[in-house]
């Protein structure tokens, strides 16, 4: 749950927190205590999960506030239904669509209107707002499209970003309406998505003609053997129903149209240790692991020479929020800057060409080129305000542009593309839905570490199913996790994963976010897997089995 500490150090606050954005909570803090923004240092703890809720300050003004006045340290801890009651949800939302294809398949138009309830207050409603007409069409080249989406005002709880920013109820009306195109033309529901996907040097909705790295068809092809086995397993007769539903996605990654910088330092010690100075907060999905990886590779020594600090205001620079996926594209960038600058920095003082080799031994930087070796001793270097003998710094901001009157722009600098296949089971009696397998094919751009990219397309899985079988929140009702139901080991299928590697343009080695494309098509894939099953579409989120029940009891299917 959110928790923090914070102390008052003579004109000066402190607070330990767990947050997506330490930079951003630092000066909100001061604006909320008017104090200048170096007169508050925030720390971040391990995170917990983040998935948006925690872009927003929780215990941080309210301790910060209180060491303030009393000058004594003060803690607070949410419990789980404070918590629940108090922080964003995911974006409500009713959403109509339609869509053309000519008689070939080709998709020729599509008109999309999405409601947002956003709640109270604005919270991420504007962003929401702005991200989905983008993403609207799915990722197909779509040649004629209208997206309206509106943010509204409600009595209800505000709602946050929650691992998409509205993409994720955008994708399952998409991904239905392909189904239904693919169906009344009579082709194979993966074939329509394969003939329609966007690629390389088409152009999107907003007028953007992506170059490169759209790997959408590949992440299809590379299903196509696991769809057909499963179509061959369908079962549409008795009680138990078995189907196969297929769901496609992009996401763009960063902020939409907005600039989106992140600067990273990268420091050499007087005993030959590496620091990394790494302004992004690790929420779970491995920053700090990957940043080390891509500032080794650029520099050219081992990650084993390598020490961190995350997040703290007072050491870091502005690496930007945990959010949007845009961790390992943009501040994965500026690391690979950072640590360039700083081989480049040692080759000049060493006198050594560019292909050296370096490596570090007690206080010793030994250089190997093609001329020899040579030598560099950091003891007779003057040590800098951070103890770093020798730095460098990088930074990046991804190019994009607004969106003008008529939703023209370039909106990101790349987008991430997957396909996933959902195997489900259905017993019609009960209503009762179960995911049996998951294959997800998914254009990562460049795999900095494969491990943590399995992992975190697992993990978007299991909240993809939450999203589509049992999550739902009720205020005052389910502020707790007995009412309110969330995915556990035994709820979770097999999982195949296919990483699909189109390199991005300015991506560190070529790669680009995959936090919330994991989730985005879990959902839509298996409101289509009970639709072949059963014949019958749900069309409210979650299919809880009473909602399954009825909609099969309404189309008079029976056991």
């Amino acid at each position: 749950p959110e928790a923090g500490f914070a102390q008052r150090i003579g004109d000066r606050l402190e607070i330990v927190a767990c947050t997506q954005c330490p930079t951003m909570d630092r000066d909100e803090i001061a604006h909320i205590m008017r104090l200048e923004k170096s007169a508050v240092r925030v720390i971040p703890t391990a995170t917990g999960g983040g998935f948006g809720g925690k872009l927003d300050l929780s215990v941080q003004p309210l301790v910060a506030l209180a060491a303030w006045m009393l000058q004594k340290p003060v803690r607070c801890i949410y419990s789980r239904p404070e918590s629940m009651m108090a922080t964003t949800k995911r974006h409500p939302s009713q959403i109509r669509a339609r869509a053309a294809a000519d008689a070939k398949g080709r998709l020729v138009a599509f008109d999309f209107e999405g409601d947002f309830d956003t709640g109270a207050y604005a919270s991420w409603g504007p962003t929401v707002a702005n991200r989905v007409p983008v993403h609207a069409t799915g990722p197909y080249h779509v040649p004629h499209v209208r997206a309206l989406s509106r943010a509204l005002h409600t009595n209800n709880p505000p709602s946050g970003a929650f691992r998409g920013f509205g993409v994720p109820q955008a994708a399952i009306a998409h991904e239905a309406l392909m189904d239904q195109l693919a169906d009344k033309l009579g082709m194979d529901r993966l074939e329509f998505r394969l003939l329609n996907a966007i690629r390389a040097g088409e152009a999107t909705a907003t007028g953007q003609v992506l170059n490169s790295s759209a790997g959408l068809a590949a992440c299809l092809e590379a299903l196509r053997d696991d769809w057909r086995e499963a179509l061959a397993r369908r079962v549409t007769e008795g009680p138990l129903r078995r189907g196969v539903g297929i769901a496609c996605m992009w996401y763009g990654i960063g902020n939409t149209s907005l600039p989106n910088p992140s600067t990273m330092r990268v420091g050499l010690r007087p005993d030959g240790r590496v620091m990394l100075y790494n302004g992004a907060a690790d929420i779970g999905q491995g920053s700090n692991t990957i940043m080390i990886q891509i500032a080794a590779e650029a520099l050219g020594v081992g990650v084993e020479y390598f020490d961190y600090v995350m997040g703290d205001t007072d050491l870091t620079e502005d690496a930007g929020k945990t959010s949007a996926s845009r961790q390992t594209y943009v501040s994965g960038r500026a690391v690979e800057l950072a640590a360039r600058s700083l081989r480049a920095e040692i080759l000049k003082r060493s006198n050594a060409g560019e292909d050296s080799t370096i490596s570090l031994s007690n206080g010793r930087v030994i250089l190997r080129d093609s001329a020899g070796e040579h030598y560099l001793e950091l003891a007779t270097l003057k040590p800098d305000a951070r103890g770093d003998v020798l730095s460098g710094e990088g930074s990046f901001d991804p190019p994009t542009s607004p969106l003008d009157e008529a939703g023209e722009g370039v909106p990101y600098a790349c987008y991430g593309f997957a396909a996933q296949m959902a195997e489900v089971t259905v017993d019609i009696a009960l209503g009762l839905v179960k995911v049996v397998r998951m294959v997800a094919a998914h254009d990562v751009g460049r795999a900095i570490n494969p491990t943590l990219v399995e992992g975190q397309i697992h993990g978007g899985i299991a909240q993809g199913l939450g999203l589509a079988l049992m999550e739902e929140y009720l205020p005052g009702r389910t502020e707790n996790l007995h009412d309110y139901l969330i995915p556990t080991f035994g709820d979770m299928p097999e999982i195949k994963t296919i990483l699909i590697e189109d390199a991005a343009p300015f991506g560190p080695f070529g790669a680009k976010g995959i936090g919330e494309p994991a989730l985005i098509p879990t959902a839509p894939a298996i409101f289509a897997g009970i639709e072949n099953a059963t014949g019958v579409r749900i069309t409210r989120a979650p299919a809880t089995p009473d909602r399954v029940y009825a909609a099969l009891k309404a189309a008079g299917v029976r056991p």
